[in-house]
C-alpha cells in the first residue's frame, strides 16, 4: 500500500494548499491512504467541524492532532463522527482515541497519535506507553503501524525510531512546522524528524511574523495569526509498505504555491 502523509495543515492557506494540489498528487503517485495533521488547521489553533469537512472533502482520509487538538472545544463531540484521533498519551478520560484502525487493500492498517514531553502539556510517558500499545497491536496480527510523533525535541523523535523501528512501518514527525532533509528508511520502517507545515511559508512557522519578532526582540507576547495573504508551501510524505509492513521507499513532495512539485527520494539504510 501506498500511504500519504501530511505534516502541520496551518490555517486557511494549509487547507487552500489541500485543496489545490492534494487529489491531483494522489493520483500522480498511486496513494491508496492519506494521513494529515489536524492541529493548526483551523486559524492555527485547532479544528472547526466546518474546516474537518472542507479537509476530508478534499481527499484527507482520516486525521491526527496535537497540542493544539483541544483548542477549538466543538472537537469533544466531533470524535465520535469523524476519522479525527488525538495523542493516545493524554489522560484517557478527555474525549478521543490515540489509535485509528481500517483496512486498506485488504491489509489491517493501525494510526497512532503519539505527543513527546519537552514543552508539552503534562502527558503520560510517551516512550513506555508506545512500547505497549505497539506490542499489543502486534499481538492481534497487525504488522501495518504508522506513528505520528508529535514532538518538539528532535531527540525524543530519533530516540523512538531506535526504540520502534524493527516494529512500525513508520514514524512521522510533527509540531516544529519546520520539515528536516533526513527522510529515511531505516530497517524497513520510514522516518522523518519532521514532515513541516504546509501553509505559509514566509512567516515563522506559518504565522504572522509581527508578533514573533516583537517577542523575540523585546520579550513581549501576543496573539500569533495567520496571514489572509502569504508565499505558501505544501509538503507530504509518500511511502510504500509491502505486506509484512515493512517500508520498502518513501519519497517527499513539496510545491511552492502553483510552481512545479519537488520531489526527493528517501535514504534506504
Amino acid at each position: 500500500m501506498r500511504i500519504g502523509f501530511i505534516g502541520d495543515i496551518v490555517g486557511k492557506p494549509g487547507r487552500l494548499m489541500l485543496k489545490r494540489h492534494l487529489k491531483r498528487l494522489q493520483q500522480e503517485h498511486f496513494i491508496d491512504f492519506t494521513i494529515a495533521n489536524y492541529e493548526n488547521a483551523s486559524h492555527g489553533f485547532g479544528l472547526t467541524e466546518k474546516n474537518c469537512i472542507e479537509l476530508l472533502g478534499y481527499g484527507v482520509d482520516m486525521m491526527t492532532g496535537g497540542n493544539h487538538s483541544f483548542d477549538k472545544k466543538e472537537i469533544l463531540t466531533m470524535f465520535d463522527t469523524y476519522p479525527l484521533i488525538r495523542p493516545i498519551n493524554y489522560p484517557k478520560e478527555l474525549a478521543g482515541k490515540g489509535i485509528y484502525e481500517t483496512t486498506v487493500l485488504g491489509q489491517n492498517l493501525a494510526i497512532i497519535n503519539l505527543m513527546g514531553h519537552y514543552t508539552m502539556p503534562m502527558v503520560d510517558n510517551p516512550f513506555t506507553m508506545i512500547v505497549e500499545e505497539v506490542k499489543m497491536l502486534k499481538s492481534q496480527g497487525i504488522k501495518h503501524i504508522i506513528i505520528d510523533i508529535h514532538a518538539e525535541a528532535s531527540a525524543e523523535k530519533n530516540a523512538l525510531r531506535q526504540i520502534l523501528k524493527h516494529d512500525v512501518s513508520a514514524l512521522l514527525g510533527t509540531h516544529t512546522h519546520v520539515a528536516t532533509d533526513d527522510l529515511q528508511v531505516v530497517d524497513g520502517c520510514c522516518y522523518v524528524t519532521d514532515v513541516g507545515l504546509t501553509g505559509c511559508r514566509d512567516g515563522v512557522i506559518g504565522m504572522d511574523d509581527a508578533v514573533p519578532m516583537k517577542r523575540f526582540l523585546t520579550s513581549l507576547g501576543g496573539h500569533y495569526d495567520v496571514p489572509d495573504e502569504c508565499k505558501a508551501i505544501f509538503q507530504m510524505v509518500v511511502f510504500e509498505i509491502d505486506d509484512e509492513g515493512r517500508c520498502v521507499g518513501a519519497e517527499k513532495i513539496k510545491i511552492h504555491d502553483d510552481m512545479p512539485k519537488i520531489v526527493t527520494q528517501a535514504w534506504v539504510d
